[in-house]
């Protein structure tokens, strides 16, 4: 039997991720990895739903809100669904002050904690990309074109 995991380490390990996953060039896993967690963690009554937020720089100039969840004494932002706006209060903006714990895991610490929880491997969600975020279509490099000029202005 595996040893469950307290709420301190799985939010200590979604807070690893996430931090990496702001800077990583692939981070379709980490914040998949992210959602699931803390998706299982409110099912179980391990993490709660706290309210909405304005997102601080929204996409296309729109406004946009984010979920605020609570997660031991983390607090962490996923994408709205369509139930949040109707059951979860508006909080207004984030509080620029409010900072999460600094604690200290590795990335592969916390992608196996995480994924043990969740069930979730990288295998996965390369297979199924329905399971990640939307892809990005491969762009091919575009060529150089030189110019050989035959003759100069001073000829």
């Amino acid at each position: 039997m595996k040893p469950i995991k307290t709420d301190e380490q799985l939010a200590s390990a979604i807070y690893s991720v996430n931090r990496h996953a702001k800077t990583a060039t692939d981070n379709k896993y980490l914040y998949e990895l992210k959602r699931l967690t803390i998706e299982k963690m409110i099912e179980t009554g391990r993490a709660k739903k706290l309210g909405l937020h304005f997102v601080e720089k929204p996409r296309y100039s729109q406004q946009q809100s984010s979920v605020l969840i609570q997660c031991a004494d983390y607090y962490f932002h996923l994408l709205p669904k369509k139930e949040d706006f109707q059951n979860l209060t508006h909080l207004g903006h984030l509080d620029e002050n409010y900072r999460n714990p600094q604690r200290r895991m590795s990335l592969n610490m916390a992608k196996q904690l995480l994924s043990e929880y969740t069930g979730l491997h990288p295998s996965i969600v390369k297979r199924n990309p329905s399971l990640a975020s939307t892809s990005k279509a491969k762009t091919q490099p575009i060529k150089k074109k030189s110019y050989t000029f035959g003759s100069t202005y001073l000829d």
